[in-house]
């Protein structure tokens, strides 16, 4: 083991000691108001769902987007409302719309796009033309 790695150890060691220290002499209070404080996340409590407790039922719109994160689960009717707004969206531009600029008019995250699209081109309710990026969608079949 060489020097530089017999250090760290040591040091790792006495960090987590010392932190361990602490931690017993604090009490509850005082660990949940440091970590509520500091922005890290409230512990989880046994039987609270993953989800840091909101509803997994409510819709997109009731509760303010966050970025970066996991998305909520959304419902296949969810998914259905998403690809009408889609669909009436492109019906208003003749000239067909790309993804991104589908996301941007309707103020979806990246992540929400591809499902709604997806399933409103099984359903044929917008065709496409193109590829990857240069993807232009439209209202019906063209």
């Amino acid at each position: 083991m060489s020097n530089l790695h017999h250090t760290i150890n040591a040091l790792a060691s006495e960090f987590a000691h010392a932190l361990l220290r602490s931690l017993r002499g604090a009490s509850l209070e005082e660990i949940l108001t440091e970590v509520t404080h500091s922005g890290g996340a409230a512990p989880r409590r046994r039987g609270r769902p993953a989800g840091g407790g909101a509803s997994h039922a409510a819709p997109a719109a009731a509760a303010p987007r966050k970025r970066g994160g996991r998305l909520h689960r959304r419902s296949a009717t969810d998914i259905t409302t998403v690809a009408g707004k889609i669909l009436t969206l492109l019906q208003t531009h003749k000239n067909g719309l790309r993804a991104e600029e589908i996301r941007t008019k309707l103020d979806l995250d990246r992540r929400e796009i591809p499902r709604p699209l997806a399933e409103a081109l099984k359903k044929k309710m917008i065709s496409k033309k193109g590829k990857k990026r240069a993807t232009t969608y439209y209202a019906g079949k063209k």
